[in-house]
């Protein structure tokens, strides 16, 4: 785990490396979506200066995604929510709010929606693909302990670790996983109950940093790294998507009109149908997500990620329905190059 890389020199800043890897997804799938889109972008700039704002709409809806799923962190603190830099952001809102900003973009600009949003898929799903690899240098969205030869451990102070040592009432669990010394954590009060929390290793003294290097009962459980599972399927899901805009490519080319689920839109609607089983079965190894229990809650006692893959199963399959049974030139727009724009 190394959720700081290196320090700036003669400055007090550093690189996270959740941001690092966020920022190279970013640049990738720039990259891509405009390899797959330069037969259809009548200005390439368009291109990058709707991946510059669904960046920044991607930020924000991480952001307020997780100050929500959340909030009882930012109560008494609200100034807090706006800390981007101290930590606490969720991949699943900021895509969802990205590419909202950019169907938003597409439409402004009058620009082919469908074919945009095909590539937009492939590129979501590699940009995907390094922000898991950056939730696991910083040790978030981890999973739960496994006795399997690639299960990892995080160290004392980590997230896996905090979550391991303490009771979790949002998961229904009273007890820790183990129990560490009543010296290792610090006593808060509250009107109605007594909180511990884990200490800042700056905070132990030195018999106690001794005491986590030679018992091996108070290191961290190890666990599955179901953050890697999601890069790895992110990645398998970048290539099927891609060999699914191929096949609709080479259909149209050789004007197989009525060859199924050909159309443009369909690559973007498969990105919710394949993306969200892998999500719901995944929270079912991941250990950091509360349950829910709320009015909008198909699926009671599973966690947010789970009732919002169950949505987006049936956007995905919604869209794919509505995208194969649009006309070529269904939902076309004009483009600012009459002569490249395609439905």
């Amino acid at each position: 785990m190394h959720p700081e890389l290196f320090g700036i020199p003669f400055t007090h800043l550093t690189i996270k490396s959740y941001g690092l890897m966020m920022v190279i997804g970013f640049i990738c799938a720039v990259w891509l979506i405009r390899r797959l889109s330069r037969d259809i972008t009548p200005d390439p700039q368009l291109i990058t200066n709707a991946a510059l704002y669904s960046l920044i709409a991607g930020i924000l809806g991480a952001r307020v995604f997780y100050v929500v799923h959340h909030f009882e962190q930012f109560e008494g603190r609200l100034s807090s929510v706006f800390a981007i830099w101290q930590g606490g952001l969720e991949l699943l809102g900021g895509v969802l709010l990205a590419i909202v900003v950019i169907f938003w973009f597409l439409l402004y600009h009058k620009l082919p929606i469908r074919r945009y949003l095909d590539a937009l898929a492939i590129g979501l799903m590699i940009a995907l693909a390094f922000g898991r690899i950056g939730c696991f240098l910083n040790g978030c969205c981890f999973g739960k302990p496994a006795h399997l030869p690639w299960a990892v451990r995080f160290p004392y102070g980590s997230l896996p670790y905090r979550s391991q040592a303490e009771t979790d009432p949002l998961r229904n669990r009273s007890e820790p996983y183990f129990q560490l010394p009543s010296g290792f954590f610090n006593q808060y009060y509250t009107i109605d109950s007594a909180l511990k929390v884990l200490k800042q290793y700056a905070e132990l003294t030195s018999e106690q940093k001794d005491l986590l290097k030679k018992e091996d009962k108070y290191k961290s459980l190890p666990v599955h790294p179901t953050q890697l599972y999601s890069s790895m399927c992110a990645l398998l899901s970048c290539f099927l998507l891609f060999l699914f805009l191929r096949r609709a490519e080479n259909a149209e080319k050789l004007q197989k009109n009525a060859k199924i689920f050909a159309k443009p839109g369909c690559t973007f609607a498969l990105m919710f149908i394949l993306y969200a089983p892998v999500r719901f079965f995944m929270e079912y190894l991941r250990d950091d997500n509360p349950f829910e229990y709320g009015w909008w809650i198909i699926y009671k006692g599973g966690t947010i990620s789970q009732n919002l893959a169950i949505y987006m199963v049936i956007l995905g399959i919604v869209l794919m329905i509505v995208f194969q049974a649009a006309r070529a030139d269904g939902i076309r727009v004009k483009s600012a190059t009459p002569a490249k724009s395609r439905a």
